[in-house]
């Protein structure tokens, strides 16, 4: 500052009254702080406290001056003696002033600083509070999703950081350092954003979160091995916040067996007939693969290629009827009467015969139609029960003459067909005597019962050459 008569008045002053004076800080200007002296307590009515800035916080108790006074404010004291009073110091500055002050100190000091005092406690009072408020505030860098800036806060941890700047993280979101981290100045705080990514990664498809912002570093973060693989879109694709569909399909190796030929190949198809298609293999007519077509490739398979050839061959096949049994009580016990014959149908049967690689396989029904229908036997049973008396015959040898006709066989017929049973009953006789059918279907009971009958109407001729042992 320069020498002014109001700078030359002030330095007099506080040459005289040293111990009763403040030291303040004054801001020059840009890159500077000037010291300035004042009566303890009584900094001149036109200082006023400068308020801090945004970005810069200077002391708490800086005065600004506006317009110097023409006379300084001095505390009340009595005058003292002319003859002690000093003698003005020469205008040559505060430094000699105060070399003056030292020599001459007042007899009233003590009276001044006990009414000094109370105004330097509340000085110091405040400036330990400002001290302190200023020892709060922190300068921090901080980053959210990759944009920067910095700023000061007066929060005591991150979270409570992020709730004064209006940040809101999810669960997927990363915080670094972490949520409940103190803050200290000069801390650097990043926030990268989750985002979903709806991936579908060699068929299988699920559903995961990245802070990446690009498909490529999306891949990087997820660890897939993209060296070879197929992306659906371009890895310099950014990532919104809302995510994106991705397709990934790595590299594999597949072996093909083919043609009685052996190929390896490293592909990122994303079906097995894709992956034939890059090896220079095509499927014709009947041809198959050992795995579906269709299916998705994976790393180190093995896909056989079957070469069909095959034709169609027309069969024409017996279809078996079925029977039906109605019990007869007009008939005896263990008679069987076929009232209906049954008729086998006819069914046409289509097959496939088939060559796989050079081997016959075995026929395939493919088609089925039935020409003509089956008919049902129908058979009585009969439920009647058997008599086994006969009046005039019951003594006589029959099982004698059963051996004799038959060998005691009841299903035995002749050469010729004519004669059937136990006694070689021929069907007319049979069928008069009451029985039904052929006689060697007829039980061995009703044979000799209608034996018996017949031997009651003619005696022994029917069996001219055994009749003789019914005596016997």
């Amino acid at each position: 500052m320069s020498n002014s008569p109001y700078e030359t008045y002030k330095d007099t002053y506080e040459a005289t009254h040293e111990d009763t004076y403040v030291t303040y800080r004054t801001p020059t200007g840009p890159g500077g702080t000037l010291y300035e002296s004042y009566p303890q307590g009584h900094p001149p009515s036109s200082y006023e406290p400068a308020a801090p800035a945004h970005d810069t916080y200077r002391p708490a108790y800086a005065y600004e001056q506006a317009t110097a006074p023409t006379e300084p404010r001095l505390p009340r004291q009595t005058p003292a003696p002319a003859a002690a009073r000093p003698a003005p110091a020469p205008q040559t500055g505060r430094a000699a002033a105060r070399r003056a002050a030292r020599r001459k100190k007042s007899d009233q000091r003590p009276d001044a600083l006990r009414r000094l005092l109370p105004q330097a406690l509340v000085v110091a009072f405040l400036a330990g509070g400002t001290s302190a408020f200023v020892a709060n505030d922190k300068a921090i860098q901080l980053s959210v999703d990759g944009k920067e800036r910095t700023l000061h806060t007066f929060a005591d941890d991150v979270t409570e950081l992020l709730a004064d700047e209006g940040v809101d993280v999810g669960a997927h979101d990363i915080v670094a350092p972490g949520r409940t981290s103190a803050l200290a100045n000069g801390d650097e705080v990043a926030v990268r954003y989750g985002r979903p990514v709806r991936l579908t990664l060699d068929g299988e498809r699920r559903q995961v979160w990245t802070t990446a912002h690009t498909v490529d570093g999306a891949l990087k973060q997820l660890g897939v091995r993209a060296e070879g693989a197929y992306v659906s879109i371009s890895r310099s694709q950014r990532i919104e916040r809302h995510g994106l569909d991705l397709d990934v399909r790595t590299e594999r190796s597949v072996t093909v067996m083919a043609d009685g030929r052996r190929r390896t190949l490293r592909t990122n198809a994303a079906t097995v007939r894709e992956a034939l298609d890059e090896a220079g293999i095509r499927l014709h007519g009947q041809d198959t693969t050992s795995v579906p077509a269709a299916s998705y490739p994976r790393d180190g398979q093995t896909i056989t290629v079957m070469r069909v050839t095959g034709t169609k061959e027309v069969r024409e096949e017996p279809i078996a009827y079925a029977t039906e049994r109605t019990q007869d009580p007009n008939s005896f016990q263990g008679t069987e009467v076929v009232t209906r014959a049954g008729e086998a149908g006819l069914r046409r049967v289509t097959y496939t015969l088939r060559t796989v690689n050079g081997v016959k396989q075995k026929p395939r029904r493919v088609r089925t139609e039935v020409v003509r229908e089956p008919r049902t036997q129908l058979i009585k049973v009969g439920t009647k029960p058997m008599p086994s008396s006969v009046d005039g015959a019951d003594t006589l040898n029959w099982s004698s003459l059963a051996s004799c006709e038959s060998g005691g066989r009841p299903a035995a017929t002749d050469a010729s067909g004519t004669y059937g049973g136990l006694y070689q009953f021929d069907t007319r006789t049979w069928q008069s005597l009451g029985g039904s059918g052929r006689p060697q279907d007829a039980p061995a009971a009703e044979q000799t019962y209608r034996a018996k009958k017949l031997y009651v109407r003619s005696g022994a001729s029917p069996w001219p050459h055994c009749g003789p042992r019914l005596h016997g």
